[in-house]
């Protein structure tokens, strides 16, 4: 911030000194007298219409009329044009009034603001266009940006979980269960390696998506907490509440299942008599909520810099900015909810 203010008071300064030098070369084409009343009055215009452009810029950010503009903002921004102009206009037929700057040609005040409304509405209709059309820029720009981050984040976070899956630890229990299978379910042992794989898979293919359905995110955590009940056997109990209308929804891949993944491995597995957890999803008017909800408890502050909390607060901001959140929090008991709040995509 700080370094655009600089770059925007020099454009101003510059862009304003431009306009004023524009009038002293064309009196000099057309042979006009260059008299004190003509530089007074240039220099009033310079300061007011930088003031005035200011007023303008502040106010601009302070409605939050940044670009892009949608329906009603176009028409409050013409009418937010025509009182800057009104109080350009105002304020320098006032003070040429006051200090005697006018032409004395011109004797009517009615008259001098009259022409000075219209003549000033090009200038401040030139200062809008270019400041909207910088803006338009800079978010175009900053928009490739978020998208050139996130293709970065999205292989890191492909890397690290394939890394995640594949480690000793994973495959020892995955396999161990598994082969406790072979011989006295087979059927399951069979069930079991093609939920393996489908994890493995769905893992390696997180690099080439952006997003994606609900329905296949949820089918891989389906898949997973099938091969850690082989685990936990009767100590993990599991229960969906998923509006279907929401499956068709689009999500962050591999979002949903690390943040089971946390809640088996810092919640389920440190109760002796193991534990629950519950996966909600639905639609708050134009906000699609998803929770994940687990018995246990944390202890103090989250740490926010494990991969699993990181990952999903990075690309929610950088897929939909300020329009998604995720917090997680204890609930009443024994309980800890993680909740995704990201912006409903209407097909």
């Amino acid at each position: 911030m700080m370094k655009k203010l600089p770059a925007y008071w020099g454009c101003q300064i510059i862009g304003w000194s431009l306009y004023g030098l524009s009038f002293f070369f064309l009196a000099r084409i057309f042979e006009q007298e260059i008299t004190p009343l003509f530089r007074n009055r240039i220099v009033l215009w310079l300061v007011l219409g930088i003031i005035s452009t200011d007023v303008f810029r502040r106010t601009i950010h302070a409605r939050k009329m940044l670009p892009p503009l949608q329906g009603k903002k176009w028409a409050e921004l013409f009418v937010m044009v025509l009182l800057i102009n009104f109080l350009y206009s105002f304020s320098t037929s006032i003070i040429v009034e006051l200090i005697k700057l006018y032409d004395p040609k011109i004797k009517s005040f009615s008259k001098r603001f009259l022409y000075e409304f219209f003549n000033d509405g090009f200038i401040i209709i030139f200062w809008t266009a270019i400041y909207y059309i910088w803006h338009y820029i800079e978010a175009s720009r900053k928009t490739e940006l978020d998208r050139v981050q996130l293709e970065s984040l999205v292989k890191e976070l492909q890397l690290k979980t394939i890394k995640s899956h594949i480690n000793p630890h994973f495959i020892f229990n995955a396999l161990n269960s598994i082969r406790a299978l072979v011989d006295e379910n087979p059927g399951r042992a069979r069930t079991a390696i093609t939920e393996l794989s489908n994890i493995l898979r769905s893992s390696m293919q997180a690099e080439k998506l952006e997003t994606a359905s609900l329905e296949k995110e949820l089918n891989l955590v389906k898949d997973y907490l099938e091969l850690e009940h082989i685990r936990f056997e009767d100590r993990l109990r599991v229960e969906y509440e998923i509006d279907e209308d929401t499956l068709d929804q689009q999500v962050p891949p591999m979002m949903l299942q690390t943040l089971v993944e946390n809640a088996i491995k810092h919640g389920i597995s440190k109760q002796v008599e193991g534990g629950y957890i519950k996966i909600v999803s639905d639609f708050k008017g134009d906000i699609h909520e998803l929770l994940i909800q687990n018995t246990g408890h944390i202890d103090g502050v989250v740490n926010t810099d494990g991969f699993g909390i990181a990952s999903t607060q990075n690309r929610l901001k950088l897929l939909y900015g300020n329009k998604a959140a995720f917090e997680i929090k204890n609930l009443n008991g024994n309980m800890v909810q993680a909740k995704v709040t990201i912006p409903v995509n209407h097909a």
